[in-house]
């Protein structure tokens, strides 16, 4: 296995261009800038999480069995991954609507009343 493309200049911590492309069978190259997409350039932790999300089908609860951590652990590596991906909500936005869904999973049993009373205490915190 090849190893991964690095994202960050070891000097400097800037975030690397793609500036070259190679064929491994005809030896071609092609050389510019070129855009990669944002999961290109996650950190090694960030992708684990994302390839991991994918191979659950999104099963946050599945994914605290494969890690063997705890609920409110999974959902705040989640958490992170959609920070460093851009794509987290406005402060604030939905306060009321996650309250909701976590009284909801724990009244369907997908979490304990620890796990929720942890997610509930880093709501208030936003």
């Amino acid at each position: 296995m090849k190893p991964l493309m690095p994202h960050e200049c070891p000097v400097c911590h800037e975030r690397l261009d793609v500036t070259g492309l190679a064929c491994p069978n005809c030896q071609t190259r092609i050389e510019g800038r070129f855009s990669v997409n944002e999961f290109a350039t996650l950190p090694p932790e960030q992708l684990e999480i994302l390839r991991l999300f994918v191979k659950t089908r999104g099963n946050l609860k599945e994914m605290e069995r494969i890690l063997g951590v705890s609920y409110p652990t999974v959902r705040a590596r989640f958490e992170t991954l959609l920070r460093v991906l851009g794509y987290e909500a406005a402060p604030d936005a939905d306060v009321p609507g996650e309250r909701a869904r976590v009284l909801e999973q724990l009244e369907k049993g997908e979490i304990s009343a620890d796990e929720a009373a942890e997610l509930l205490r880093a709501l208030k915190k936003r």
